[in-house]
């Protein structure tokens, strides 16, 4: 169901079709909501026909009238009397959007932050230190979103752009001055952020995902890169294999990062990854500071790194930002340490990915000197490439691989895992297979002895999993309680 919108707003169809430099319809009509989602069609709505990979919403239109549009929006002439036709209807309902909420953005500095990896976790470190530094500021991203006063959970890590407008403005409602955000490939493909004026963009790392939806590496890498050609900023981590490709093109300012390198703007140094955190000197031409992050591993230099180069850049003071970056705590589903009275510990993480999966396996051996059991699988209907990748990455970094299911959504699980299959290599590892996780989660617990690390990965701040018949309930903090207890209780 949708979100009605708030204090019954509306606004005349007249000024709506003047944003896209259409004349006006005949009848000019209150407008109350807008939308791509044909089922989501209610009378005074404005219905936007997107043509996607699977379905094209230029079918739903007249149907759209009937139901109560006040109009339809279209890429093509289909004859109807109450159509505004445009060139991109993407692009067009990104710029309703802003136009109805009576342009939110631009009331606010917005910072977004791409990548395959740590954009969530580079949002929560830029938002805190914000908070801290007495700089009210909402967040959108794939945890949930925070407007100042609200948090709402998230359903997308970018929203759609009617409810993404409806997050800015009940930002600016708040008092917020800054936004921070991440911004998803797909997102960008699909136009959701088309006209906003990013203050600062920052480029994490980039490395095989959504190629289900992207078709290509190349086309993936394409689709990040469209953030920076509209920011006034670009924080770029120089140590990935695309940075130069992220800093090409660019007419904004580039300032980059590394913590391997000295040829760049800002590198960290006498590096120190434990159980508690990073520790390191961010050194710059004019500036050297100490940072300690509470989050272990070394994606967490880069993840701090970006978060406190990009506000500094900004304006902030370097020392204030460093001295509220160390005050930052960790992220829900990153590197999470579950509560158990075991002798053993127990890590939720989201690592869904190669390159995630290899972050987090190789930071927990950093930080145990006993074995570490990792639970993963690969979730359903997404980019079957990266499947024995990541069975490849599990046997070699685990000394116990459960392999099982995550989000196995249309396909069937057992299948899903022989792709995982493919990748796995014999490094000495145990292989167990399991496709009920529950029963997964279960057997690593069982197989744990004093000093192990066990890390479930894939779900991280998710409570749900995805079937075929449709989504259901599942934390796994409640997964490993319940064990837990019945395994004491028997």
């Amino acid at each position: 169901m949708r979100t009605k919108p708030q204090g019954g707003k509306k606004m005349k169809l007249s000024l709506l079709a003047a944003e896209l430099g259409l004349k006006a319809l005949p009848e000019d009509k209150d407008i109350t909501f807008i939308t791509d989602n044909s089922a989501k069609v209610c009378d005074g709505s404005i219905f936007v026909c997107i043509e996607g990979k699977h379905f094209d919403g230029h079918t739903k239109a007249a149907e759209a009238l009937e139901n109560g549009a006040a109009a339809v929006v279209v890429q093509k002439d289909m004859g109807l009397d109450c159509q505004l036709l445009v060139d991109d209807t993407r692009a067009a309902y990104t710029k309703l959007c802003a136009a109805f909420y009576s342009h939110p953005e631009q009331k606010l500095d917005i910072i977004g932050i791409t990548g395959t990896n740590g954009k969530t976790t580079s949002c929560f470190i830029i938002h805190s230190v914000l908070e801290r530094l007495g700089c009210k500021t909402g967040m959108i991203g794939t945890v949930k979103n925070i407007t100042g006063d609200k948090e709402y959970p998230a359903s997308l890590t970018t929203p759609d752009p009617y409810e993404l407008f409806r997050l800015f403005a009940e930002m600016v409602e708040s008092g917020c001055r800054c936004c921070v955000m991440e911004v998803s490939s797909q997102a960008l493909a699909q136009k959701r952020v088309e006209g906003i004026r990013f203050k600062a963009a920052v480029f994490t790392n980039l490395t095989r995902d959504h190629l289900d939806y992207h078709g290509t590496f190349e086309n993936y890498a394409a689709a990040k890169h469209l953030l920076f050609e509209n920011s006034d900023l670009a924080v770029i981590n120089v140590d990935d294999e695309a940075a130069q490709y992220m800093l090409s093109g660019t007419q904004c300012r580039n300032v980059t990062f590394s913590a391997k390198s000295d040829e760049c703007d800002y590198s960290a140094k006498n590096i120190r990854v434990s159980a508690a955190g990073v520790k390191y000197e961010l050194v710059s031409n004019d500036n050297i500071g100490r940072v300690d992050f509470a989050v272990p591993g070394e994606f967490s230099v880069y993840n701090s790194m970006g978060a406190a180069v990009c506000l500094v850049e900004m304006g902030y003071d370097f020392r204030e930002v460093l001295d509220a970056l160390s005050q930052c705590g960790g992220v829900p589903g990153r590197m999470e340490l579950v509560k158990t009275d075991t002798p053993y510990s127990v890590i939720i993480d989201y690592a869904h990915t190669p390159d995630g999966l290899e972050n987090v396996l190789t930071s927990v051996h950093e930080i145990t000197d006993g074995r570490v059991i990792c639970v993963f699988g690969c979730g359903g209907d997404r980019d079957k490439t990266k499947r024995p990748i990541m069975g490849e990455i599990g046997s070699r970094l685990a000394d116990i691989a459960v392999i099982t299911s995550d989000n196995p959504r249309s396909e069937d699980p057992q299948a899903i895992i022989d792709d995982i299959m493919v990748g796995v290599v014999k490094h000495g590892a145990k292989i167990i297979v399991e496709p009920d996780r529950t029963k997964a989660i279960a057997k690593a617990l069982s197989a744990a002895k004093a000093g192990d690390v066990i890390v479930l990965a894939g779900k991280g701040h998710e409570t749900y999993q995805i079937l075929a018949s449709g989504k259901i309930h599942y934390d796994e903090r409640e997964i490993v309680a319940k064990i837990l207890s019945e395994k004491a209780g028997g």
